[in-house]
This record gives structure tokens, C-alpha cells and sequence, in this order.
């Protein structure tokens, strides 16, 4: 009981601190905007993480194609941590870091935006594929823990979740990716 009770403690104290702070509601808003932007330009959102994170991707991207908060068109995304053929073969052929970067570099375009998510900010997968983001002039958002590693120099947007528990910072992170996908569907299909 006693550990239950001070994780959800612990929980509540990040959730407060994020909700608290207006820079990371300024940030979730500013990646609902760069995401907007891209989809008006159709463009696609292209997705990232290991683990936790990986799961995470595809539960967003999930979010993008089929709905949120109601029905209306799917909008374009693609986790990249779902095609086994190709994680594998790049694994094998060219390492583990390489995996989102050789998918971002096969199908990024000018103007898309890639989320990465980490929750260390130095998953160097995650950090190649913003490499190779650069290169294919993609828009560069990240998901990271309180101490931001090294994604700060790799993004355009970064949001920090105000923990440094890997769980309590995937619970952050799957609130703002919420967030930022509700938003997206407000300002792409606004409704009375």
C-alpha cells in the first residue's frame, strides 16, 4: 500500500508541476501548430522511440489515423517502429542506431515532422534519425525526460516531462501527445 500510495504521489506531483508550467502547454501548442502546417501541406507526422517509447509511437500515430476526441479524416503518420522486415534488416545490415535513420531517410520529404521520443534525450537511434530529419529538412519535435540529453540541440520543439522516473516521464508523454493530437484535430476539423 505504502508503495502505491507514493507512486501515485509521485504521479500527481509531475502531472501538477506540468500542468503548472506554461512553457509546456506553450510547446504542446507550438507541435499542434508545426504539425498543422505540415498536414495542410500534406505531409506527413513520422514517429519514434525505443521500448516504452516505441509503444508510445504507435499509440500515437494510432491516434493521428483512426480519431481522438471524434470522427473525422484521418491525418497522415506512420510510427516507424512497426515494420519488423525493416528494423531487422537495418539491424543487421547496418547496426540498431541506424533504424529510424535509414526509414526517415527512404521516406521523409521536405516539410514533414518527425516526433522522437526518448525518454533519456540520448537514445542514439532516435538522435540519427533527427540527422537524417536535418538532412531531408524535416521539422524536428522531441519528447524527452527533465534532463533533455541531447535532443535540445536536435529539435526545433522539445518538451521535457518534469520527471526523472522513466515511467512517470511516459505517463507526461502520452498526456501531451494527447494533447497535441486533440489539437491538431481541432484546428484540421474544427467543430461547433
Amino acid at each position: 500500500m505504502d508503495f502505491v500510495n507514493a507512486y501515485l504521489d509521485e504521479t500527481i506531483a509531475s502531472v501538477t508541476t506540468f500542468r503548472t508550467e506554461p512553457g509546456h502547454r506553450q510547446v504542446l501548442i507550438d507541435m499542434a501548430d508545426a504539425i498543422v502546417a505540415a498536414l495542410r501541406q500534406e505531409r506527413k507526422l513520422l514517429i519514434c522511440g525505443n521500448g516504452g517509447s516505441a509503444g508510445d509511437a504507435q499509440h500515437i500515430a494510432g491516434e493521428f489515423i483512426s480519431r481522438l476526441m471524434y470522427d473525422r479524416a484521418p491525418l497522415a503518420a506512420i510510427a516507424l517502429t512497426v515494420d519488423t522486415s525493416v528494423i531487422t534488416a537495418t539491424g543487421n545490415d547496418y547496426g540498431f542506431a541506424h533504424v529510424f535513420e535509414r526509414q526517415i531517410l527512404g521516406l521523409g520529404q521536405t516539410g514533414d515532422v518527425l516526433l522522437g521520443i526518448s525518454t533519456s534525450g540520448t537514445s542514439l537511434n532516435v538522435l540519427r534519425g533527427f540527422a537524417a530529419a536535418r538532412k531531408k529538412n524535416l521539422v524536428c519535435l522531441g519528447f524527452t525526460g527533465a534532463q533533455g540529453g541531447l535532443m535540445g540541440d536536435v529539435c526545433d520543439l522539445l518538451l521535457k516531462a518534469p520527471s526523472m522516473n522513466v515511467a512517470g516521464i511516459q505517463q507526461i508523454h502520452i498526456i501531451a501527445a494527447h494533447i497535441v493530437c486533440a489539437l491538431v484535430e481541432r484546428k484540421m476539423f474544427p467543430r461547433d
